[in-house]
């Protein structure tokens, strides 16, 4: 399965709420990605079908391997863009808030590697 850049978008949401201890549950992801919960049914369906992610009793997400390490792949580009733009451009928190979550998606590793290397 080709991940779309949504589906990245929801395993990041995940693997965020994983490292900040919360509990993941449908409407947890629908607020933080401001989704309707029927939008996170379908799209949990659809990964929990590609392996990527497990249901658990009473309804929490979680990551399978595979599904965490796409999830940690995102979120580290995300965070080097975001740090980039903020500390070597002087772009507004705001605004390298969103355009990282853009630029994640479509960023190359030559391109990345590069930034990480400037960002040292």
């Amino acid at each position: 399965m080709k991940l779309s850049q949504s589906f990245e978008d929801y395993l990041e949401a995940i693997y965020v709420l994983e490292i900040s201890k919360q509990k993941i549950k449908s409407v947890t992801i629908s607020r933080m990605l401001n989704v309707s919960k029927p939008a996170v049914t379908k799209a949990m369906n659809e990964l929990f079908a590609a392996n990527y992610v497990e249901k658990t009793p009473y309804s929490q997400i979680k990551l399978t391997k595979t599904g965490r390490q796409i999830a940690k792949n995102v979120y580290h580009r995300h965070t080097v863009i975001k740090d980039f733009l903020i500390k070597k451009l002087g772009v507004s928190e705001l605004t390298a808030e969103k355009d990282c979550c853009l630029i994640e998606h479509v960023i190359s590793q030559e391109t990345l590697t590069a930034l990480e290397n400037i960002s040292k």
